[in-house]
């Protein structure tokens, strides 16, 4: 008797390109190997780094000894209190007159699921999600699974290597009126290229005059400059302007908790009562995806936004993640400047926040991995984080070389 086999037409899906950048370089056997593919922090040794105000945060919460009870469809209440005082600002009106439905998520990729699917239902607007060119790569499956059509507005300007903040701006002003328009709050994945305040003033009068709906994501407050403030300006200006923003917040980045995958999902609204409503079908949106959220991740977040001197060594900390990225562009920037670099490589120093956009072809790319042994995806997108005094001056040295057409086969190395 034989067994059929069900599964024989699956095919084979394509590798993730982020996750490929890492298994090449796990299976590499050079000592000189280079990771910069990974989007997570690396200290000055390479190695993961789990912030002091974490730790202390993990005794305080075994000292307490909590039980491990299902928490609310919506997450834990303090949790969300204190996350949505830390986007939005302790004196948002909209957070003082009760106007903001909030809840818990698996990180910033749960947190655009619930966004996404809850639009799909409920948006009576235009159903097309506009999404920066290039963004983040999750972006487009998670809208395109619930039925979203994704459109792209111009964002990265090749021949500058900085914004094209006029194509945006265009696009945007042209998209139907009532579309859904997706924003990187702040460290722009995968260029590293924001707007300017001025152009996020500009952006919102003409988000305004098309009655288009904003979606923010923000993976990376406090990590972009080292002030969770200034990186918070964008979203905290819509919101002052009167915009009906949706938020997705994550604290895989600034808190070093990418594996606990807390963040959250919030909007403003226009009442309690609406509220109160938005968040019974925000419900019916979570519930059969994962039905109640980690606890663990909220409760350290909670701990720490709720402690005054952890949340005070937590801003420093972020800060000094923040500082030593900074650090590592302006030394990136002044060695390919002595090694004669050809090309200007100011982006370097004007992009903010994990990644930069070297510009390099996709055949470039290809060389460094197979010549040079530094891996990185193949958009020429680095991660300023995996680079640091032990392997800055041979990756300066090895980008040199392949803009030169340089660069020798291993053997020759």
């Amino acid at each position: 008797m034989s067994i059929t086999n069900f599964w024989s037409g699956v095919p084979q899906g394509p590798p993730d390109p982020i996750i490929g950048v890492t298994d090449a370089f796990k299976k590499d056997t050079s000592p000189n190997k280079v990771n910069l593919g990974v989007g997570a922090y690396r200290d000055e040794n390479g190695k993961p780094y789990v912030l002091e105000s974490v730790l202390k945060a993990e005794d305080i919460i075994h000292q307490k000894k909590l039980d491990k009870e299902y928490l609310p469809i919506t997450g834990d209440p303090d949790f969300l209190r204190l996350s949505a005082e830390l986007a939005y600002g302790k004196d948002s009106k909209p957070l003082q007159e009760g106007r903001i439905a909030v809840a818990q998520s698996i990180s910033g990729t749960g947190g655009l699921r619930i966004a996404t699917g809850f639009l799909a239902q409920f948006y009576p607007g235009v159903k097309d999600i506009w999404i920066p060119n290039p963004t983040w790569g999750n972006h487009i499956p998670i809208a395109e699974t619930v039925g979203l059509k994704v459109q792209r507005y111009r964002y990265f300007d090749k021949k500058t290597i900085g914004l094209d903040f006029q194509g945006m701006k265009e696009d945007i002003a042209n998209a139907k009126e009532g579309s859904i328009i997706l924003l990187h709050a702040c460290a722009h994945n995968p260029t590293g290229i924001d707007p300017t305040q001025d152009n996020w003033r500009e952006l919102s009068e003409t988000i305004k005059s098309k009655k288009h709906l904003v979606l923010f994501d923000m993976a990376y407050q406090g990590f972009a400059s080292g002030d969770v403030t200034r990186d918070a300006f964008a979203l905290r200006y819509f919101v002052e302007q009167g915009h009906q923003i949706l938020l997705c917040q994550s604290f895989a980045k600034n808190l070093g908790l990418y594996g606990e995958r807390a963040g959250t999902f919030s909007m403003v609204v226009s009442s309690t009562e609406e509220k109160e409503r938005v968040l019974s079908q925000i419900k019916r949106v979570i519930r059969p995806l994962w039905s109640s959220p980690p606890i663990h991740g909220a409760q350290l977040v909670k701990t720490i936004l709720s402690d005054q001197a952890l949340l005070e060594q937590w801003l420093g900390e972020v800060k000094k993640m923040a500082d030593r990225i900074i650090a590592m562009r302006e030394r990136l920037y002044n060695l390919l400047v002595e090694l004669k670099t050809p090309g200007e490589w100011g982006h370097i120093k004007s992009q903010i926040g994990m990644f930069s956009f070297t510009g390099l072809a996709p055949e470039q790319v290809d060389e460094l991995w197979e010549y040079a042994h530094v891996y990185l995806t193949r958009d020429g997108r680095i991660s300023m984080a995996g680079l640091n005094e032990g392997n800055i001056q041979y990756f300066a040295e090895s980008l040199s070389k392949v803009v030169k057409g340089e660069l020798k086969p291993k053997s020759s190395l």
